[in-house]
This record gives structure tokens, C-alpha cells and sequence, in this order.
């Protein structure tokens, strides 16, 4: 009888031990009991009834990425490219997720697949080069709103591709070349307009100098020649103050101003004109000044006195 309970304590036990499950952390387990819904079990400690319960669907509440092969896609303009998204979603509710739909993986992708097409359908070859963001935010609200009785949170959706024909793609790297070389002429152009206004700015600047220069020479050489003038005539007005303060007769005047004609005539070919009253009054100044003695300035010479004359009577008187 005790070994009978021993064994019967071992099957327990065996029983027991087979049937407890411990959930890892952000996991759920679906539990049904005989073919029902019954629990979701959370990370822990869980004992599952033998025969009557089941483990239906281990559920990873992670982040999940979902990379879709590349889709034929036509545009508004009748262009058929190759588009491939990439989609990360993850599971909230695991009832939903496990009752949800047949494949809940399958569905995305194909949900995925059909609104790129009604999305990009709607725009021509440019545009969908050009706006992925918007795509893919179109793209990220539509799915969204389309899984939530799945049991999904689509959370992001990326283009990973956009690879249109061959001929589009020859036709574009023409028309990037071409754009590139206007861009090329215009920087080309820009860059020889901006030497230009430089060079004329340049020019026009060294004029501006060289005009003040010229001007402030002249402007130099105008008061040098007015300081020469000046000091000359303020030295021939200091010298006739001189004459003045001197007392010179008319006659000196006279002959002052043939030195100036002497001078004016500088040895060259001239011929001078005096006229005859002119070189009378010299020759009377002159004539007058000898006989009266008036302007001469150096005084007479005193004459020598003779030697007194010897006695002849009083020289032999003491001769002897």
C-alpha cells in the first residue's frame, strides 16, 4: 500500500512539475481551456492544468521589424518602380494578436504592400523621389489605424529603396549632368561679373587717387611758386626800403635801373632803347656830383707835408 502512494506521490509530483511554467519578461502566453480563450499569462511564476489548459501562443511584446520585399509600384506619370519599406511594429493586446486574423505577419506585409501602391499611385515619378517623408507618415497612420484590432502598434514605416527603370534612371543622371553644368556656367558667370565690378571699382579708385594727387600737387606747387613770389618781391621791397633809409640820389636809381635792363637783356641777342633824357640826367647827375663834390663818399686824401728847408749860414757855423 505505501509503495502504491509512492508512486502515485512521484506521478504527482512528475505532473506537477511538468506543467509549471515560468513566462520570460516581456512575454505573454495565451492559455485556453479545452479550445477556449481563458488567460493571458505575464512574466512570472504560472501552473498550467494538465490535459484541460494549453499554452495556445507565446507572444513577444518587443519591437518587431517587418522588411518587405521589393514592390512593382506604377506612379501617376505611368512610371513602374521598384519600392521596398521596411515596418516596425509590436504586439499589445496578444488575445487580438492571436484571434485576431490567420497570419497577422502575412497581413501586415500585404496591408503594407497595398497602401504604398494607393499612396504613391497618387503622385508622379519627382514627387515620389522627392517625398518620402510624407509617404512614410501617410503610410505609419494608415497601418496604424488598419492593426489595431490585431493587436498591433504600428510605431514606424520606412522607404528602404525607390529603384525606377533603367531608362528613367539614364534620363535622370542626364538631366542632374545638365543641371550641374548651368550650374557650373552660372557660377562661371557670377564669378567673371564679380571680377569685373572689382577690376572697374580698382580702376576706378586709382583714378579718383591719381586725380587727388595730381590736384594736390598742382595745389602744392601753386603755394610754392606764391611763397617764391612772394619772397621776392618782398626782398626787392626790403631792398628798396634799404635805398630808401640809405639816401640814394636819383643818379644811383638811374643806373639801378639799367642793371635791370642789363639783367632783362641776360646776354642774349637784345637790343635796349634808352631814352636821350634819361641819359642826360645821368650824364648831368653825374657831371654835377663831380664838380660840387656832393655824393661822394670817401673823403679827400690828406696832402703830404714837405720837409723844411736847411740854412746854410747856421750849417757851417755848427759844422764847425
Amino acid at each position: 500500500m505505501e509503495l502504491v502512494l509512492g508512486i502515485i506521490a512521484v506521478i504527482l509530483l512528475i505532473l506537477i512539475f511538468s506543467n509549471v511554467r515560468i513566462v520570460p519578461q516581456a512575454t505573454q502566453y495565451v492559455i485556453e481551456n479545452l479550445g477556449k480563450y481563458h488567460a493571458t499569462w505575464d512574466a512570472g511564476f504560472h501552473v498550467k492544468i494538465p490535459i484541460i489548459q494549453k499554452i495556445s501562443k507565446r507572444i513577444t511584446l518587443k519591437e518587431q521589424v517587418l522588411d518587405s520585399a521589393p514592390q512593382p509600384v506604377i506612379t501617376k506619370d505611368n512610371v513602374t518602380m521598384q519600392i521596398d519599406t521596411v515596418v516596425y511594429f509590436r504586439i499589445f493586446d496578444a488575445r487580438l494578436y492571436t484571434y485576431g486574423v490567420v497570419n497577422p505577419i502575412n497581413a501586415l506585409e500585404n496591408l503594407t504592400a497595398t497602401t504604398l501602391r494607393n499612396i504613391v499611385g497618387e503622385l508622379e515619378l519627382d514627387g515620389t523621389l522627392t517625398s518620402r517623408d510624407t509617404i512614410n507618415t501617410k503610410m505609419t497612420a494608415i497601418l496604424d489605424d488598419a492593426t489595431d484590432q490585431w493587436g498591433m502598434k504600428v510605431t514606424r514605416v520606412e522607404l528602404k529603396n525607390i529603384i525606377p527603370p533603367a531608362e528613367i534612371q539614364n534620363a535622370m543622371e542626364k538631366q542632374m549632368k545638365a543641371e550641374r553644368d548651368r550650374r557650373e556656367t552660372l557660377l562661371q558667370a557670377e564669378g567673371h561679373k564679380a571680377a569685373a565690378i572689382t577690376r572697374a571699382e580698382g580702376d576706378k579708385r586709382a583714378m579718383i587717387l591719381a586725380a587727388e594727387g595730381e590736384r594736390d600737387a598742382r595745389i602744392a606747387r601753386a603755394e610754392g611758386e606764391a611763397k617764391a613770389i612772394y619772397l621776392s618781391k618782398k626782398a626787392e621791397a626790403d631792398g628798396l626800403t634799404a635805398l630808401k633809409e640809405a639816401g640814394v640820389d636819383a643818379a644811383v636809381l638811374e643806373l639801378k635801373k639799367y642793371e635791370a635792363l642789363v639783367q632783362l637783356a641776360n646776354g642774349t641777342a637784345a637790343k635796349l632803347i634808352i631814352p636821350t633824357d634819361a641819359v642826360n640826367a645821368v650824364t648831368n647827375n653825374t657831371i654835377f656830383s663831380e664838380t660840387t663834390g656832393l655824393g661822394d663818399v670817401t673823403k679827400a686824401a690828406k696832402k703830404p707835408t714837405p720837409p723844411p728847408k736847411k740854412d746854410e749860414c747856421c750849417d757851417k757855423s755848427d759844422d764847425r
